[in-house]
């Protein structure tokens, strides 16, 4: 620290010469001024350090104790400012350039969003945008809390954001809503039907009443869980109370049998480049983009754009928003050629794998089976598969053209 000090107000290093240089530190001592870096050159000669505003006054302590007083060297900042006293051009950029550096400070140049998972990041830049947070803008004149109480009125799965400007930068804290667990209405009664066909590996019944088993067969539209609920009579009576509609509720798992198809034409056109390109740059300054080029129309037909960018400050931990980029466009025509039969299989079972794994809605595939034919230049391949999944589906009472029965030998009423 006192380096650091001491560099800041600058120093001076002087010589006192004569008979009894001792006498000269003595009276230094006593006048209070502040010396360091004693160094004895010879017995009749010492050096020393002061600060540099004292040196006026080692003159006459020197006078006073016969000692010859020369100085040696100066040092610290107010010295190496002093060298451009006379380099006028060379202040103005240096006091220029510490200018610019308190002003750029206040501008924001880079935005940071951290703490969403499902919201995109890019959803929520878009609306900071429009309520001016944004690379370019002026910190002091933004006002946080009302951008903040905007942002969250217009991002629907954002429950709270806290934006915190670090000079140059905006820091964005977001954090995401808890999605509310799905309301039941318990008021709307119905049955349980099956969506598909398929053989019940597991079943729970939390609300009605169901004549289903593990391991019974059951088709599309069945119904699984009935909404008809028989109220018994009290012990020892020989009549029930009668029938309640409740909402049956519950989960019927089974296992199910799907087939899926999918084609595709053994003919396909394909690219083939002229080797005719041409390119043009652009710079992007704050999120605006300059180009280096007239606009004209591209002269090519048929052609790829591939763009290439160099971001200022790749590598570093704060990205600049100044970008170089350059636009290349080559030419290509379009040609017959065959399609790879193994290629264009392998990528029509992927889709159909896809395709099969939405359907089934989280079920699990315990099997599947491929078959490929080759019919009037088509590939049509066909996936059997052998699945485990959900199969109940809630039906109410009043969806039109749909009607219950109560359960098999407890009466005939039918409701619709």
């Amino acid at each position: 620290m006192k380096k650091v000090v001491n560099f800041l107000r600058g120093s001076v290093e002087v010589e006192a010469q004569g008979a009894f240089p001792e006498r000269f530190l003595n009276l230094c001592a006593q006048r209070g001024v502040s010396f360091w870096g004693v160094e004895w050159v010879e017995s009749t000669a010492v050096r020393l350090k002061v600060p540099r505003q004292e040196r006026g006054d080692l003159e006459d302590l020197a006078t006073r104790s016969g000692c010859t007083l020369s100085e040696v060297e100066r040092g610290g900042l107010p010295t190496f400012l002093e060298r451009f006293r006379r380099r006028y051009a060379l202040l103005a950029g240096l006091a220029l350039s510490l200018l610019a550096v308190l002003l750029m400070t206040q501008f924001v140049l880079v935005v940071d969003v951290s703490g969403n998972t499902e919201v995109p990041s890019a959803a929520i830049l878009s609306t900071l945008r429009r309520l001016g947070v944004r690379p370019g803008a002026f910190g002091p004149a933004l006002e946080i809390n009302y951008i903040e109480q905007r942002a969250l009125l217009e991002l629907e799965g954002i429950s709270w954001m806290s934006i915190n400007l670090h000079g140059a930068r905006a820091e964005v804290l977001v954090r995401e809503r808890v999605k509310a667990p799905e309301l039941v209405d318990e008021s709307e009664h119905g049955d349980i039907i099956a969506e598909t066909d398929g053989v019940i590996t597991r079943l729970e019944v939390l609300a009605g009443e169901t004549e289903r088993k593990v391991g019974e067969p059951v088709a599309a539209g069945d119904v699984l869980i009935q909404g008809n609920v028989l109220l018994e009579g009290p012990m020892y009576s020989e009549q029930d109370v009668g029938w309640q509609q409740v909402r049956a509720q519950g989960r019927v798992e089974a296992k199910t049998w799907r087939t899926l198809q999918a084609t595709i034409p053994l003919t396909a056109q394909v690219k083939e480049y002229t080797g005719r390109e041409t390119g043009r740059w652009f710079l992007t300054i704050l999120g605006k983009r300059i180009n280096f080029y007239r606009k004209s129309g591209i002269s090519f037909p048929q052609y790829d754009k591939i763009s290439s960018t160099w971001n200022a400050g790749s590598g570093m931990d704060l990205a600049l928003p100044l970008s170089l980029g350059r636009e290349t466009m080559r030419e290509y025509t379009l040609t017959p050629a065959e399609v790879d039969l193994a290629a264009a299989q392998e990528m029509l079972e992927a889709q159909l794998e896809r395709a099969l794994t939405e359907q089934i809605e989280g079920g699990s595939i315990t099997r599947t089976e491929y078959t490929a034919v080759v019919t009037d230049e088509m590939l049509t391949v066909t996936l059997r598969a052998e699945c485990t999944e959900e199969i109940g589906r809630f039906v109410p009472f009043d969806e039109p053209g749909y009607q219950t029965r109560l359960p098999a030998g407890r009466g005939d009423e039918t409701n619709s």
